[in-house]
């Protein structure tokens, strides 16, 4: 899901297999590092960016695909999950605006904070 008042947002519901049509995108050099499955799309977190597949329409046939490279983050934040508050996040703020990411219940947020922190530090 996206376009949440301007700013892009996605909730990541569980950890899945990398689906080998992103797998198809990923350029030379490129590994991809986990994938998420989101309502009706996947997330492929890779050591260069994150594929985020939207699909559209009622048969899901027509895909918008985002790509955000991680040398465009400036900054970000987590937050995981507490006792009361069910949902960690993750904020990022690119050249292209602020994106927020949703994790369900049981996501371990801290392995992507790994991953990002890697990438960009």
């Amino acid at each position: 899901m996206a376009d949440l008042q301007g700013m892009l947002a996605w909730t990541f519901s569980q950890e899945v297999p990398v689906p080998d049509d992103i797998r198809e995108l990923l350029i030379e050099g490129e590994e991809a590092q986990v994938a998420y499955k989101t309502v009706r799309d996947v997330a492929v977190v890779t050591n260069k960016r994150f594929i985020i597949a939207d699909k559209q329409g009622i048969t899901g046939k027509k895909v918008e695909v985002y790509t955000i490279p991680f040398n465009s983050i400036n900054m970000y934040s987590t937050e995981n999950a507490g006792r009361l508050d069910l949902n960690s996040e993750i904020e990022l703020w690119t050249r292209a605006g602020q994106m927020k990411i949703n994790f369900g219940r049981g996501v371990d947020v801290r392995k992507l904070d790994k991953i990002i922190a890697n990438a960009i530090l």
